[in-house]
């Protein structure tokens, strides 16, 4: 019976590929799109549509307006991947933070402070994205970002929280707490307004003189000036030399159609290779409870290869399909395939609180952007240096990883396509720390199994395997299996459900409807986020 249904599930898809390969032919007009975690980042990107922009303004615009906005999650002092679809093909660009030429690993461990801090990459693979594919002048898509600083902004209930939670660390730095704590100590309360004035001048010389503005001149010395008052390594030489560089375009497949993510920094190998097992699974993804069994395997077994990326011949077998038959036969017959090494993890990869922002937009010409920034972990490294405004991300001290001078920190950030006949019909990304493969994937998964309804697949539960144990999400609005339970003790699978929202990471994305030819977006429902459209 299993093989009927998997067989008529491969026949709807086969037709659903022949629709959309006849679709393809019409000339209907597609719309303008954005989807992001803050309403505001998503007006932002809709202001530059209604200016006639693109969809790398609408990017550019909501990225940095994110910056001020939602300075818990992500920031001009972090670190962001993007990949793209334009008239040139599908490229994408690495911005992360790099470590700088006078660090010295040790033993000695930290998660936060001016000891964590490498060189931001965030406004350079902004500016890079706006140069090489923008139509809007620099001036009109930061706007948005200087106002919202310069002005202030209602803080949302999400942003308050994630700051009152790290008043204790903010109040060890000056710079950070006279930016996030109000004048008489406490933390700012959701509905209050906001301002950040240093924050607005610093996006301002940004505005006027674009990578120098941020990595040279007044900025720069600034930044510099306050590393070596508090131990901090960064030099003006760092700086001035840093550059965002074009990604390496990782490929795959997955039920027929083609999959694009990137390699390091990006985890995007690891993405392509939970999908490609999935795809040569033999169960049935109708039934709650095999589909939370075998997601939990197969990213299990793919998480065990995160440190294998950077050797060609292990990246070669990651991304093999006849290794991904191999391996889900090995699954389907409950071998032990990779011993369950847990020593020397980096910190982030079993981080419980997810941090990060997404974003997704698309527009008419069929431009697609799918881009991912972060100061991870929560408030990052905690610092932020006055007259600047801005939190700086962590990138040493084994948060992510050990590294030497002049590495580019890892990450599980995976932004990603799915495309047939050189068409992008899916375009995602999501937040949320070592649970961003999961995420991505497993919304990959249901798009595909709920007759690619993206909103239905966003919805629907998650599943994370942490070690040895499957976390299960189980907050109010979420219906599992009733034979859940029974199902994973009868398969020896240790559980354990959580009830809080967001945790399990938050995905925004966007699909292309088959029958109308227009671009629909979708903002994960435990998050803040929102979609604007022209």
């Amino acid at each position: 019976m299993r093989k009927i249904i998997h067989y008529l599930k491969q026949l709807i898809i086969a037709l659903l590929m022949i629709t959309i390969s006849c679709n393809g032919l019409q000339v209907k007009e597609k719309n303008d799109v954005i989807s992001t975690p803050h309403p505001l980042a998503s007006l932002a990107g809709k202001e530059m549509f209604s200016q006639n922009g693109n969809a790398f303004d609408a990017a550019v615009a909501a990225a940095f307006t994110l910056a001020v906005v939602e300075p818990s999650m992500s920031g001009i002092g972090g670190r962001l991947q993007v990949i793209y679809n334009s008239s040139e093909g599908i490229k994408g660009i690495d911005a992360s933070t790099e470590v700088p030429m006078n660090y010295e690993p040790s033993d000695e461990g930290s998660r936060y402070g001016y000891k964590t801090i490498g060189i931001p990459g965030v406004v350079a693979g902004l500016l890079k994205l706006h140069e090489e594919q923008g139509s809007l002048t620099l001036s009109q898509v930061m706007e948005p970002s200087i106002r919202y600083a310069t002005e202030g902004y209602q803080i949302l209930p999400g942003e308050a929280f994630r700051q009152s939670i790290e008043k204790d660390i903010i109040n060890e730095f000056d710079g950070t707490s006279s930016y996030f704590l109000k004048p008489d100590g406490s933390s700012y309360e959701a509905g209050e307004i906001f301002v950040q004035k240093d924050l607005g001048q610093t996006l301002n010389r940004i505005k006027e003189n674009g990578h120098q503005g941020f990595y040279e001149g007044e900025t720069a010395d600034a930044i510099v000036e306050d590393m070596k008052i508090n131990g901090g390594l960064l030099t003006l030489e760092d700086l001035k030399n840093y550059k965002a560089l074009d990604a390496r375009v990782l490929t795959g497949s997955y039920k027929g159609f083609d999959i694009y993510s990137l390699f390091l920094p990006s985890y995007g190998a690891i993405t392509i290779q939970i999908l490609q097992i999935i795809d040569a699974l033999d169960f049935n993804e109708d039934s709650e409870k095999e589909w939370a069994y075998y997601l939990g395997k197969t990213t299990d077994l793919a998480y065990k290869y995160r440190k294998k990326q950077n050797n060609p011949d292990s990246l070669k077998m990651i991304l093999s399909k006849e290794k991904a038959k191999e391996w889900a036969n090995d699954i389907v017959q409950k071998k032990k395939l990779v011993n369950n090494v847990f020593v020397n993890e980096p910190i982030s990869w079993n981080e419980k609180i997810g941090h990060t922002a997404h974003l997704t937009s698309a527009d008419s010409d069929g431009n697609v952007v799918s881009l991912t920034q972060t100061i991870g972990p929560l408030m990052g490294s905690k610092v932020a240096s006055k007259n600047l405004g801005f939190l700086y991300a962590v990138t040493l001290g084994g948060y992510l990883g050990d590294y030497k001078p002049g590495d580019r920190a890892n990450s599980h950030i995976s932004p990603t396509f799915i495309s047939k006949e050189n068409e992008v019909i899916l375009a995602l990304g999501a937040a949320g720390g070592s649970r961003i493969v999961t995420a991505i994937t497993q919304v990959i998964s249901r798009f595909f199994s709920n007759s690619f309804n993206l909103n239905e697949a966003i919805s629907k539960p998650r599943v994370y395997p942490d070690k040895d144990t499957l976390l299960i999400e189980n907050h109010s609005g979420i219906k599992w299996d009733e034979e859940l339970e029974e199902y994973l003790i009868e398969n020896k699978y240790p559980y354990r459900f959580i009830n809080y929202p967001a945790m399990f990471g938050r995905v925004f994305g966007i699909q292309l409807d088959q029958k109308s030819n227009k671009w629909i977006g979708i903002a994960d429902p435990d998050w803040e986020g929102t979609v604007e459209s022209n």
